[in-house]
């Protein structure tokens, strides 16, 4: 039996270029488990192992990877940084116990890890903090520790103080211990000396380490009690009431060094397993029923309890498809049977797989507690449920946000279109936040996501990984239809063509909802006008509806229907008159409730040198941008505003070139607003073009 209080599941998560897979790289070295470290600049980190990662210098696929530090075995995901693919964080963060928030040295808190530091906050993951690149032109350690308090709201529990830095940056000092760790330049983890706090720092190191003691104590009220009496505790209890403090999400310990010179991740390491909680330390996941309401069941992380198994992630690769698996309770086995809870069949486990990024272990077995990947699910998809088939129950499914930003698509060959429906089945499998269509009228195919940068490598892996050529449109967004005031009418259904007719009669009204309501609908009828069994027909012609708005065909939301009153024929009636009834109301009474066209508003977080703030800002604004906030930072400026997602296309390319390359963003869904008379105007009337 494995002993899980030796378990670490954790995650890496950080801003675009702050250092996470040079960071999972180190700790792969250092533990034994690669013997020559790959760059992600040289494209040979292990982690980045698609062609597409290799280029850009960037990660796109959250991957595995496990090792073994001090009798302590880590299940280690690295994830993206780039905000079109913050799902993978997303995700990675459900089925993850603890993490490591890595921040640049220089760049300090990013726009992408604010991001990234809310999601985990959601998903209540206990993290410790890395501050990477201390060695870079322009670090500072408090500078960055500063800007975790004040634009993160976190409290960083500092562990560690460097020892210079930028170019002089050589080691760093325990607080705890009140040693000082000094590497060579040889750029060996393993080549450092042991030193005594150099004298310059001794007065900062006793203030560091009487803050970082006081902070730990008020996690236990004896040992605090003894300590204010003048009591100094030991360096076990200090670590004991961390540890607990931690767990809780009081505080976040504080780490530093610089991942690429090899200085200061064993700190890290070590953090990671003296801090972060177990598996059995966690709370653990409610189970929920088919309509997602908790039954009040908890699957706890118990080798002996029936199963209970999340699949977070689906890769496809040259064996098939790998189901990455989160077991929270119970034992998993080699060809046993297992119940996926939200399509109802069983399956059986083929293989299970212990995930080294793209190399694999074959394993027997696998329980609470582990991440592994299992080959032969045929139906499972990203946050489906697999159990014990004679104990059923599903965990809480994973909630992913509508996508954006469409592009529409053809192949270049007639030979490619069935790949086309193979490569592209095989992706919206792997990514839940891709969506793809078929426009009935043009017969193109229509690929959906989260911004430019996603759709850009899904292209790309339609070419190199399945070989499919194709030529891409311009990039559309996702608009959205609503209605603007109360309407109230009434829609007659007859039919009669020999034989038993179709009858339905109903009066109704439709009222506009505040924005994010999405659609609902009400009967107030009473006396049996119109039959109770008719209701819920009513109810789906107009929710089948809804999908086409009266303006451009976008979806219609944000509205109520009410069914007032109506008739009903004892002989002719039915559920389906009363809903062919409803869908021509709709088309009837729509085109007079004021319809509005919304346009997808996105959060705009601009990072620019002090110089080109002005450009930026009146970039910003020629794109119809709200500035919210302006912050001066020491190494430049940071611009939020808000600005519709229409305007912002090539917005990379015009920011890169107003900062001379240094500007960089981020950009998140934020909300939908109504489109302005000449945009709408402009919009319908190139529908209507195409329609001719």
């Amino acid at each position: 039996m494995t002993d899980l209080s030796r378990y670490r599941n954790i995650g890496i998560f950080a801003h675009v270029d702050a250092g996470k897979t040079t960071t999972t790289e180190r700790i792969l070295k250092l533990t034994g488990k690669i013997h020559k470290m790959g760059e992600v600049h040289d494209g040979a980190a292990t982690t980045d192992f698609m062609e597409q990662e290799q280029e850009r210098g960037i990660t796109i696929q959250s991957a595995a990877t496990t090792t073994f530090w001090k009798d302590h075995r880590l299940n280690i995901i690295d994830t993206p940084g780039h905000v079109d693919f913050t799902i993978e964080v997303y995700r990675s963060l459900k089925v993850l116990d603890g993490g490591v928030g890595v921040f640049c040295g220089s760049g300090g808190v990013e726009p992408q890890s604010e991001t990234n530091w809310r999601y985990a906050n959601d998903s209540k993951v206990s993290r410790i903090i890395f501050v990477n690149k201390l060695d870079r032109v322009g670090a500072n350690f408090y500078n960055v520790v500063d800007q975790i308090k004040k634009v993160l709201g976190a409290k960083p529990l500092v562990m560690v103080l460097p020892i210079g830095e930028q170019e002089t940056f050589t080691g760093i000092v325990d607080l705890l211990t009140e040693k000082a760790l000094v590497w060579d330049d040889s750029g060996d983890p393993e080549k450092f000396t042991v030193e005594e706090v150099p004298a310059d720092m001794v007065d900062k190191v006793k203030a560091y380490r009487e803050e970082m003691i006081e902070t730990a104590v008020e996690q236990d009220e004896e040992v605090m009690a003894k300590y204010l009496d003048g009591e100094l505790p030991d360096v076990e209890t200090i670590k004991r009431c961390i540890r607990k403090g931690t767990i809780e999400l009081a505080f976040f310990p504080t780490f530093c060094g610089s991942a690429f010179k090899n200085k200061g991740v064993q700190s890290v390491l070590d953090g990671v397993v003296e801090y972060l909680p177990a598996p059995t330390e966690v709370p653990p996941q409610p189970e929920v029923d088919l309509k997602g309401v908790e039954t009040g069941e908890m699957a706890t992380v118990d080798p002996e309890k029936p199963l209970r198994a999340l699949a977070f992630k689906i890769m496809d690769d040259r064996y098939g498809a790998l189901t990455f698996t989160r077991i929270y309770s119970g034992r998993l086995d080699k060809g046993m049977s297992i119940l996926n809870t939200f399509s109802g069949k069983e399956e059986r486990v083929g293989r299970i797989i212990e995930m080294h990024a793209d190399s694999r272990e074959e394993i027997e077995s696998a329980q609470a507690g582990d991440i592994v990947a299992l080959l032969g699910m045929k139906t499972v998809q990203t946050g489906h449920t697999l159990c014990d088939p004679d104990k059923p129950a599903t965990l809480e499914p994973m909630v992913f946000p509508d996508p954006v930003i469409s592009v529409a698509i053809e192949p270049k060959d007639k030979a490619s279109v069935e790949k086309l429906g193979v490569a592209l089945g095989k992706m919206v499998k792997e990514d839940p936040s891709f969506h793809v269509e078929t426009d009935q009228e043009s017969g193109q195919t229509i690929l959906k996501g989260m911004g430019e940068l996603h759709l850009d490598i899904k292209c790309d892996i339609l070419k190199r990984t399945h070989n499919v050529e194709v030529n891409v449109g311009k990039p559309q967004v996702a608009y959205r239809e609503t209605i603007t005031k109360p309407v109230s009418d009434v829609y007659t259904h007859k039919k009669q063509s020999g034989g038993s007719g179709q009858f339905a009669k109903i009066e109704y009204s439709l009222e506009p909802l505040d924005a994010g309501s999405g659609f609902e609908f009400e009967s107030k009828v009473t006396g049996g006008n119109v039959p109770r069994e008719f209701w819920p027909a009513v109810e789906k012609g107009f929710r089948k509806s809804i999908d086409k708005g009266v303006l451009a065909e976008y979806p219609c939301l944000d509205f109520k229907v009410v069914l007032n009153d109506g008739a009903h024929h004892s002989v002719d009636s039915s559920a389906v008159a009363f809903e062919i009834a409803a869908r021509a109301a709709y088309r009837q009474t729509v085109p007079k409730a004021g319809p509005q066209l919304l346009e997808p508003i996105m959060q705009i977080d601009t990072f620019c040198p002090n110089d080109n703030v002005g450009d930026v800002i009146g970039d910003l604004s020629r794109r119809r941008g709200m500035i919210k906030s302006q912050d001066s930072t020491h190494s430049g400026v940071r611009v939020k505003a808000e600005a519709p997602l229409g305007e912002m296309f090539g917005y990379i390319g015009d920011l890169r070139s107003m900062t001379s390359g240094r500007g960089q963003f981020s950009m998140e869904f934020s909300h939908y607003a109504p489109c302005p008379s000449n945009v709408s105007e402009e919009i319908i009337s190139e529908f209507q073009k195409k329609k001719k």
